[in-house]
């Protein structure tokens, strides 16, 4: 589904910072737009940045459910800066795994911004969410039989005359024969 990005631009709060830019809205459905400016009051202007679609994948319907769960329903917008200086965020990627945006998160490299998600776009991902994710059944995983306690061939123990162990202790080569025998 096509969802469009709107972009607010305040000015900044600091003398370092000119601008103070924000995701303010989606819009599902929208048509193809390139930072197009929807309204301006007061200083105050928002912009149609970009237009992209958002996709699911049965893969990661866990995750979309972990996203409706949230308080409210989002979707993360992941931003990267501009090469050109006519806009300074170029709109990448919007995501409806948390997961997803955890993982851009991380890098460093993007901005991740948390979007509530339109009330039409929450009843879309939840009839596939619905559909699609299942529920793992717990399994409970069996020990093996091996005893742990038992001890290996001569492996760490002094009196076996050995070229290398890596079990053995250093400060067992310091010391005198008869004292390893004890």
């Amino acid at each position: 589904m096509p969802v469009g990005v709107v972009m607010r631009r305040a000015p900044g709060v600091t003398r370092w910072e000119k601008w103070h830019w924000t995701v303010s809205g989606l819009l599902p459905a929208a048509a193809d737009a390139h930072w197009q400016l929807l309204r301006e009051e007061a200083g105050v202007s928002e912009f149609h940045a970009a237009t992209l679609p958002l996709e699911l994948h049965r893969a990661e319907a866990e995750a979309y459910r972990q996203a409706l769960t949230s308080e409210p329903p989002c979707l993360y917008v992941i931003l990267r800066d501009s090469e050109t200086s006519e806009h300074p965020w170029e709109v990448t990627l919007i995501t409806a795994s948390p997961f997803e945006a955890q993982d851009y998160a991380d890098s460093g490299e993007e901005l991740v911004e948390r979007v509530a998600m339109p009330t039409g776009l929450v009843a879309w991902v939840r009839e596939f969410t619905l559909a699609h994710f299942h529920e793992e059944e717990f399994k409970k995983r069996r020990r093996d039989k091996k005893d742990i306690g038992a001890l290996e061939d001569g492996i760490g123990d002094p009196r076996i005359a050995q070229l290398t162990d890596v079990y053995r202790s250093p400060a067992l080569g310091k010391l005198g024969k008869k004292e390893r025998l004890q």
